[in-house]
């Protein structure tokens, strides 16, 4: 039987002969349903006429779909001497794509800021035979469960002497974001914190495509958290979507400017 993926937001569920009904994740108020109605495609469909394109971005390998599918973020293969991680996910798996991630050294694990970049995790945890680390209160936004799935609890999860995976909330409840402490530091924030079009700020909403922000006690909380993190780099879910210097400053600068605006 098929796996079906959703067209808008690239969620996939188990195999079935038929689609679900509808996508939970677009008939959330975060998303949205296409404007043509809900529309799927199998995992063999979007593999005949897409593939995975590794493009280095600042440093970084990154992985994206191209043509654009669903979403379009792309997947960021954070390196560590404990290991590498495989840092949010896209829903396509090809070998050219495994043998790039193999390529760079040994795979810990796969992470996931929130549930709008669940995609194919399933299969890339199989493929490349590692855990997926998902904050528990985003349990529910799982369409393709899986054994490979280890849903942890708390404000933090250390992954090893320089990866931790952060819970700030905002997008979802669950929404996390990555530090990795090596060098001056960096961050990968997915679309919990988007970086804007200027790479000089980034910002937090509840909604991106349908603009609904967070509130003010959300950014608070999230700069708190953040506060005692060193970074001078920030990774967007997007490619070359990155603040590549002073990105300590910037988020500082971007907190105050949203919580002027809102106030």
């Amino acid at each position: 039987m098929p796996r079906f993926l959703c067209r808008q937001c690239g969620a996939r569920f188990p195999d079935a002969p038929t689609p679900p009904p509808g996508c939970p994740i677009c008939l959330d108020e975060r998303q949205y349903v296409r404007w043509g109605g809900q529309d799927w495609l199998t995992t063999d469909e979007l593999a005949a006429d897409h593939h995975v394109a590794c493009v280095p971005d600042h440093g970084v390998l990154g992985l994206r779909i191209q043509p654009a599918f669903a979403i379009d973020q792309r997947a960021l293969l954070v390196e560590a001497e404990e290991g590498n991680l495989l840092w949010d996910c896209i829903g396509l798996v090809t070998q050219t794509a495994l043998d790039a991630v193999r390529a760079r050294g040994k795979i810990i694990g796969i992470a996931i800021s929130h549930p709008h970049f669940y995609s194919a995790m399933a299969e890339w945890a199989q493929a490349l035979d590692v855990p997926v680390h998902l904050h528990a209160d985003d349990r529910v936004w799982v369409t393709e469960p899986d054994p490979a799935i280890r849903h942890w609890d708390g404000e933090a999860l250390k992954l090893g002497p320089a990866l931790t995976l952060l819970r700030c909330g905002g997008h979802f409840a669950g929404a996390t974001v990555l530090h990795h402490a090596a060098g001056a530091g960096a961050l990968y924030t997915g679309d919990v914190l988007q970086v804007t079009a200027d790479r000089r700020h980034v910002s937090a909403l509840y909604s991106y495509p349908n603009m609904i922000p967070v509130n003010a006690a959300t950014i608070r909380r999230i700069a708190a958290i953040l506060e005692p993190y060193a970074f001078d780099k920030v990774y967007g879910g997007f490619e070359g979507r990155v603040i590549a210097g002073g990105a300590k400053a910037a988020l500082e600068r971007s907190f105050e400017r949203y919580l002027a605006a809102i106030a």
